[in-house]
């Protein structure tokens, strides 16, 4: 078997789990699903996994249950024509190239295929505003923010905030609202001589109100749905996908979780009968989705923030449910949450962006 094809494949009776870990593994964020015989079974991408947690699927199902067993797949006489148009349309970053036997013998990825003419992956256009909150004092990073307001603390040669917006720009989003009270003068000033290609409109918090107080500014001013996020926070996904998804779901809010997976390094004593043993699990292991510090919102929502007081988005976010609107939970995978916010966090995000 071809060395550069084997990282990409994977047994079908494979856990969920471990797949979700090989596949951030790869930067081309593709598997395909193989039998015994080494036949391809399906393809297996972030939104297969998605789904199937959205269905309340379990990690320990194999993988044969989870992938697309559909997949676009081509000949050794294929069409290279015919396969860049059905990348570009479907937004497929790799093709396998099967034998008769169904044996995948060559993977086509984009950036080999259309080298020299699009630079670009196939990421969708958002055409949404994205609000960036970024007036809170960061003092999980003390002493630090002392110095710094959190948006502009260094990862490498750019600072947070101008990761987040980078990331947006792959989907050609260029307006940006950024929420400012905590140092702000720094913040503008960076940007003033910054003089990025993108439109920043600020809203300034005369004082701190919260994780959604001052998205009460924004009423009248937004009439689309639009994109809040964190300033300490970045998330690796196809933002198309989360529009697609609240939109689609008919969402008043959607969250973006982080799957989260904690080892307990002990055997864990169930019991009854007040004090009799009923089994030891040893060393399980348990999974959570957590808050990931994006949502999509929808404009007519910002009418439930009072004016001027202190506010939080989960307040916003009972206060929508309770009054009948749908929220939506969009999951990704652990390694596609990157939290900054706090020391263990920051080194983290160096390390993995090897500064």
């Amino acid at each position: 078997m071809n060395k550069d094809i084997k990282p990409f494949l994977i047994p079908s009776d494979t856990a969920v789990k471990l797949a979700m870990k090989q596949l951030e593994s790869t930067e081309k964020r593709t598997l395909f699903v193989v039998d015994d015989n080494f036949e391809l079974v399906g393809s297996l991408v972030d939104g297969d996994i998605r789904r199937w947690i959205l269905a309340e699927g379990g990690l320990d199902a194999p993988v044969e249950k989870v992938c697309n067993k559909n997949p676009y797949y081509v000949t050794r006489q294929h069409d290279l024509n015919e396969i860049k148009n059905v990348m570009v349309t479907r937004k497929i970053l790799c093709v396998p190239v099967l034998n008769e036997r169904r044996e995948i013998v060559e993977l086509i990825f984009w950036e080999n295929l259309f080298k020299g003419e699009i630079t670009k992956k196939p990421f969708h256009p958002v055409d949404l505003p994205v609000v960036i909150m970024a007036g809170g004092k960061g003092t999980r990073l003390d002493p630090f923010t002392r110095i710094l307001p959190k948006p502009l603390i260094p990862i490498g040669d750019k600072t947070v905030i101008e990761m987040i917006i980078d990331s947006f720009l792959n989907h050609s989003v260029t307006s940006f609202y950024v929420t400012v009270n905590y140092k702000s003068k720094i913040i503008k000033s960076y940007f003033d001589e910054l003089k990025p290609p993108y439109s920043i409109t600020y809203i300034d918090e005369d004082k701190p109100l919260g994780t959604a107080g001052s998205l009460r500014y924004l009423q009248g001013r937004l009439t689309t749905p639009f994109i809040v996020t964190n300033c300490d926070i970045i998330i690796k996904a196809d933002y198309s996908d989360l529009v697609d998804f609240h939109t689609k779901n008919n969402n008043a809010i959607t969250m973006v979780a982080s799957l989260r997976n904690y080892n307990i390094p002990y055997g864990i004593c169930e019991i009854e009968n007040g004090g009799l043993l009923k089994k030891i699990t040893e060393k399980p292991e348990y999974s959570f989705l957590v808050n990931a510090g994006m949502y999509v919102l929808n404009p007519d929502i910002l009418r439930y923030i009072p004016q001027n007081e202190i506010f939080h988005i989960t307040q916003l976010i009972e206060t929508v449910r309770q009054a009948g609107g749908r929220i939506g939970v969009f999951p990704v995978s652990e390694n596609s949450w990157l939290d900054i916010g706090e020391w263990a966090e920051y080194k983290k995000a160096l390390r993995k962006f090897e500064f």
